[in-house]
């Protein structure tokens, strides 16, 4: 069990693992950037558990529930059990997140002239699919009751300063990351800090992206997930039937975890994808990661 208390290299978003493997340790030498970095993965569920519980949890009372919250609690479950995905690189070293923190752009209003705005919903690793629900539409409401929220009014400060000492302000602050000084109230409206990045392109009724890793900031993975199509297949008995299936596509930056370690995750997101209902109890344990 990895201790909670902060030690020296510990950085105020994560904690500094110590006990890696020498692979592990030296491979953010020599893949610097996560764009060095970057796995690609796309993969797709059948939807037909998933639409059963997403009228199940609306016919309770939880207006709005889709298949966005049930990708966002099977992900939370997921690093429940594989916690080794919830790392993230700063500085060439390998830090443990403590919570999982998933950033996601979104409108107010479905309209191509309707201004984007980021929100970063923090989940604990026991959340179930309710609590996932109730973080995500607090997190959004909070980012829309004023005109302009914490990560706007960053950005607005930013744009008003001139090119040349923009670029050196941008440069300063990844320097302060770097070395983990960069100020706890920037990290928390930055969109470039965090466990995942999100996208869904369903509302777009278009499929879903390949979405490139940010070199700023220490995002591990983006996910996008697309809007349902049907697929003709021949069941057991020979009996040709229509599925609905939704893909998705994973980036990831590998230096985070080894592919049999993600891939034991994959599996997992997958499993509850096919039985939700799982996702409506804490999980029986939460796994910490290594020292």
């Amino acid at each position: 069990m990895a201790t909670t208390r902060r030690r020296f290299g510990d950085r105020k978003d994560g904690r500094k693992l110590r006990t890696l493997a020498p692979y592990n340790t030296v491979s953010p030498y020599i893949m610097v950037s996560r764009n060095d970095s970057q796995n690609y993965l796309a993969d797709k569920f059948e939807t037909s558990a998933v639409d059963k519980y997403v009228q199940q949890k609306r016919g309770s009372g939880l207006e709005g529930f889709g298949i966005l919250h049930v990708i966002l609690a099977a992900y939370v479950r997921m690093v429940s059990q594989r916690p080794g995905i919830n790392r993230f690189i700063a500085g060439q070293k390998i830090y443990a997140r403590p919570k999982i923190v998933i950033n996601m752009v979104v409108k107010k209003r479905l309209r191509a002239d309707d201004i984007d705005t980021v929100i970063k919903i923090v989940f604990d690793q026991s959340d179930t699919a309710e609590d996932v629900y109730r973080r995500f539409h607090a997190a959004r409401a909070k980012a829309f009751e004023n005109e302009e929220n914490a990560f706007d009014g960053t950005a607005r400060i930013l744009n008003y300063i001139p090119g040349l000492v923009k670029k050196f302000a941008v440069w300063f602050l990844k320097l302060l990351d770097y070395f983990g000084l960069l100020p706890m109230a920037l990290i928390n409206v930055s969109p470039f800090h965090g466990s995942m990045f999100i996208t869904s392109m369903g509302s777009l009724g278009i499929p879903p992206i390949y979405h490139h890793l940010y070199n700023f900031g220490n995002v591990p993975v983006f996910l996008a997930f697309g809007a349902k199509r049907s697929e003709n297949q021949m069941n057991d008995t020979g009996k040709v039937v229509k599925k609905k299936y939704i893909d998705f596509t994973f980036v990831t930056d590998e230096r985070i975890c080894d592919g049999f370690y993600f891939a034991s995750g994959l599996k997992l997101f997958r499993s509850y994808l096919a039985n939700p209902s799982i996702l409506d109890i804490p999980p029986q344990e939460v796994i910490s990661d290594v020292d």
